[in-house]
C-alpha cells in the first residue's frame, strides 16, 4: 500500500542540522522556555532567525522592510541584560516579529502594500502590536500583504509576489501571506496576521500550518476611525502548531476601553494546557454546502479523508446543511464589504490622482459601496444577522461545524485569482474563497488546520476549517490540537526546511 502525502512529507529528509537549525525549529513554547531559563540568549535567537531570513527569503519575498540588525542586536542585548536582572516582559521576550505590512508599527514603515504608502513610516502601535511589544517582541520588519489586504494572494506593486513555502511557483495565499510563509519555513517563530475574508485562514492551508480567526470581541483591532460597525476584520495569530497559537493569543487578546466590543476575559487560558475529552462530540460537515461552491478536483476528497482523525478522538460526524439562502447570504457579504470598504478608502478614490494608483478590485469595491442606499445596508446586516440564526440552530444539532479552508489548491504565483474553479467561472474577484465568509458573516471563531498534501504531485497543502459557537475561542483550539495530535499533521513541514 502507497503512503500518504503527508506520510511521505513527514518520512522526507531533513538539511543537516546545526545550532542555529536546531533553534529555529524549537516550537515557540519551548523557545520562549529556553530563552526564559537562559538556556539560549535573546541574540543568538535573533541571529539564527536572521540567518534562516538571509537563506530562504529571497526565494519567497515573505518579510520586507527589514529593518537594520545592528540595532536589533542591541535591542537583543537589553532583552539579555533584563532577564539577567531577573526581568522577563512577557512569553514574547526576544521573540523576533515581522508585523504584518497593514496596520501601523511605531517607527516601521507601513505601505499596506499601496505605492500611495510606499517608504511611509508610522508614529504608533497598532493595539495589537502594542501588546506583542511589551509582552518583548522585537519587530525586525513587516510581513507581505496584497494592497489594503484585498484578495486571497498576497502580491502588491510596492514589495511584489510572496511566493508558496511548499512550492514557490504557487501562490502563498493572503492576505496574510507573508507571515504564513514566514512561520512555514522557519523564518519566525509565530506571526500575527488578520483576517476579513480569510486571511489567516488561507494562507495557513496554503503553507500548511495553523491560522486562527478568533471571534469578534477577542482581539482589540485598531486603531480605527469606527468602532462599533467594524467587526469583519480581526487580528490573531499564526503557527506550526495550536500550543503556539495560544501562546500569541495569550498576548493578543483581552479587553481594551478604545474598543467598545471587546470583551473582558483572562487572555492567559490561551496559553495553558488544551489537552481535552472529545469523546462523543458531534462534527458537522458542511463540505462544499451542497455543491453551492465551487471546487478544485481533489480539494474534497483529501479534507474528506482528514476527518477520519475526528473519528479516531471518538467524535462523530454528520454531513450538516444550513437552513439559508446562499447566494443571498453572498450578495449580503458583498454589500457589507464594500460598504466598509467605502468608509475606509472612499478618500483615496475621490481625489483622481490617488485613485489612479488604486488597483482595481479596490476600485471595485469602493464604487460598490458608494452606490449602496442605508436601505441596502439594513437589508444586508438582516441577511448576516439570519446566517448567524441558521449556524446558531446547526449548534444545537452538533458541536463543532467543519468545511474546507480553501476552494482550490494553491495556484500559479503570477495568477492574480482564479478566474475559474472546478469547470465554474468566477464572477468576483475573491468568489473563490468564499468558502471563509460563514464564520466571519457569524462572528463565529474559525481555526484553519492542516489537512494533507495533494495536486498532481502531492505537494500541495490544503486546510480544513473549524467553526465553533459565540465566543468558543478555547474550545475551538483545543479540537484544533486533538485533531493535530491524532493525525500528526504539525510534524509535517515543508521540504526546503
Amino acid at each position: 500500500m502507497s503512503s500518504s502525502p503527508v506520510e511521505r512529507a513527514a518520512s522526507a529528509p531533513s538539511p543537516a542540522s546545526s545550532p542555529l537549525n536546531d533553534l529555529v525549529q524549537l516550537d515557540a513554547v519551548a523557545l520562549s522556555r529556553a530563552i526564559h531559563q537562559r538556556e539560549v540568549s535573546c541574540l543568538e535567537v535573533l541571529d539564527a532567525f536572521q540567518a534562516q531570513i538571509a537563506h530562504h527569503n529571497p526565494r519567497v519575498n515573505a518579510l520586507v522592510a527589514l529593518a537594520d540588525p545592528e540595532p536589533l542586536r542591541d535591542l537583543a542585548r537589553e532583552r539579555d541584560a533584563q532577564l539577567a536582572r531577573g526581568q522577563s516582559l512577557g512569553v514574547l521576550h526576544g521573540f523576533p516579529q515581522a508585523p504584518k505590512d497593514i496596520a501601523p508599527v511605531e517607527g516601521l514603515i507601513t505601505t499596506r502594500g499601496s505605492p500611495l504608502f510606499k517608504g511611509q513610516r508610522t508614529r504608533l502601535d497598532a493595539q495589537v502590536f502594542e501588546r506583542m511589544r511589551a509582552a518583548g517582541a522585537l519587530f525586525i520588519g513587516r510581513s507581505n500583504s496584497p494592497e489594503f489586504g484585498l484578495g486571497g494572494h498576497t502580491y502588491n506593486p510596492v514589495y511584489g509576489i510572496t511566493r508558496n513555502a511548499f512550492d514557490p511557483s504557487r501562490s502563498a495565499g493572503g492576505s496574510s501571506g507573508g507571515a504564513g510563509v514566514a512561520v512555514a519555513l522557519n523564518m519566525l517563530p509565530l506571526a500575527d496576521g488578520s483576517d476579513m475574508m480569510g486571511s489567516l485562514r488561507t494562507p495557513a492551508a496554503f503553507n500548511h500550518v495553523f491560522g486562527f480567526r478568533p471571534s469578534v470581541g477577542c482581539v482589540p483591532q485598531g486603531p480605527a476611525d469606527e468602532v462599533f460597525f467594524q467587526q469583519f476584520g480581526v487580528s490573531g495569530p499564526m503557527a506550526r502548531n495550536v500550543p503556539d497559537l495560544g501562546l500569541l493569543l495569550s498576548v493578543q487578546a483581552g479587553f481594551d476601553a478604545r474598543q467598545p466590543l471587546t470583551r473582558q476575559q483572562d487572555p492567559r487560558v490561551y496559553a495553558g494546557p488544551l489537552g481535552r475529552d472529545f469523546q462523543g462530540t458531534r462534527i458537522g460537515w458542511l463540505g462544499d454546502l451542497g455543491g453551492h461552491l465551487a471546487t478544485e478536483p481533489g480539494v474534497l476528497p483529501l479534507c474528506e479523508q482528514a476527518l477520519r482523525h475526528f473519528d479516531s478522538l471518538g467524535c462523530t460526524v454528520e454531513a450538516v446543511r444550513p437552513n439559508a439562502d446562499l447566494e443571498r447570504v453572498w450578495t449580503a457579504w458583498l454589500d457589507l464589504r464594500a460598504f466598509q470598504m467605502a468608509g475606509n478608502y472612499a478618500v483615496l478614490y475621490n481625489d483622481p490622482a490617488r485613485r489612479a494608483q488604486l488597483k482595481p478590485e479596490a476600485v471595485w469595491e469602493i464604487e460598490r459601496g458608494l452606490a449602496l442606499s442605508g436601505q441596502d445596508v439594513f437589508r444586508a446586516a438582516s441577511v448576516r444577522s439570519h446566517w448567524y440564526q441558521a449556524l446558531r440552530s446547526l449548534f444545537e444539532q452538533v458541536d463543532y461545524l467543519v468545511l474546507p479552508t480553501a476552494q482550490v489548491f494553491p495556484f500559479e504565483a503570477e495568477q492574480h485569482w482564479p478566474a475559474e474553479v472546478g469547470g465554474r467561472a468566477m464572477d468576483t474577484y475573491h468568489r473563490w474563497m468564499e468558502v471563509v465568509i460563514a464564520a466571519t458573516l457569524a462572528g463565529l471563531p474559525a481555526l484553519s488546520v492542516p489537512a494533507g498534501l495533494g495536486g498532481p504531485e502531492g505537494r500541495w497543502p490544503v486546510g480544513l476549517q473549524l467553526i465553533g459557537p459565540t465566543q468558543a475561542d478555547l474550545a475551538v483550539l483545543q479540537l484544533g490540537h486533538a485533531y493535530d495530535q491524532a493525525g500528526g499533521f504539525s510534524k509535517v513541514r515543508s521540504p526546503w526546511v
